[in-house]
């Protein structure tokens, strides 16, 4: 239990979880097109609060074990994992092999951010 609250897991636990919150505030609007824009902007930002609950304390406490850069960048990685699952278990779109490969590369540039 102790390694899950260490400054180096605890904060990418709460980024995915954010990042969970983020992708249907962001994203799950898109299945209900029919309803007014007004309301898909306000139930975003209900969702979007209990995100921000996750993320300011991810960094905050995070930044103990990462630099901004890296938190960043752990942020972003994790948002194209969540965003692939949720795009194919949610809104039942395909993910194409050119969105596997683009995704690939954009973490194998991020991976030069953990390089020493």
């Amino acid at each position: 239990m102790s390694m899950i609250l260490s400054p180096k897991i605890l904060p990418i636990l709460m980024l995915l979880a954010s990042n969970v919150f983020m992708t249907f505030a962001w994203y799950g609007h898109l299945k209900y097109k029919a309803s007014p824009l007004y309301a898909a902007v306000l139930f975003s930002w209900g969702i979007a609060f209990f995100e921000y609950w996750l993320a300011v304390p991810a960094n905050r406490w995070g930044s103990a074990a990462y630099s901004a850069a890296e938190l960043k960048t752990i942020q972003e990685v994790i948002t194209l994992v969540v965003f692939m699952v949720f795009s194919v278990l949610y809104l039942g779109q395909s993910i194409t092999w050119n969105h596997v490969i683009g995704f690939a590369m954009i973490c194998g540039g991020a991976a030069f951010i953990f390089r020493a």
